[in-house]
């Protein structure tokens, strides 16, 4: 992992971290990362977890969330980068899911790392690691 002032945080991470029964690792890295103040998300995870927040209390957490987290803008260039990432990903014989490739794309795009629990963004990772190969 190299060194940045946030990190962004996927919304698998955060399906774990704000699970009671969420995975004790995930949870963990999560709770540090927003302790230290530099736990990151984007709009794109912010919409996932809205889409999915079920009841009062998961949308009350959320709304919670929103005051404290670092939002990454999601920039013109950010929506060009998952396009390439979405071609990279093709030509390599898989296709990933849209939201994968612009919270992916959002972290590179600013220079923070991810913290996720994806197989989908370990793939964009390992096809973006490849560009010039």
């Amino acid at each position: 992992m190299r060194k940045s002032q946030v990190v962004l945080i996927d919304t698998s991470s955060w399906i774990e971290a704000l699970r009671q029964t969420g995975r004790g690792d995930i949870r963990q890295k999560v709770s540090h990362l927003m302790a230290e103040g530099i736990a990151a998300w984007c709009d794109m995870v912010a919409v996932e977890l809205w889409n999915g927040a079920r009841g009062d209390y998961e949308k009350q957490k959320l709304s919670e969330l929103e005051k404290e987290i670092i939002c990454l803008n999601t920039t013109p260039e950010v929506w060009q980068t998952a396009k390439v990432l979405a071609q990279r990903c093709r030509k390599q014989g898989q296709t990933v899911p849209s939201s994968d490739l612009v919270i992916t794309a959002c972290a590179l795009h600013h220079g923070v790392d991810i913290e996720h629990c994806d197989s989908h963004i370990e793939f964009i990772l390992k096809v973006h690691a490849l560009k010039g190969k």
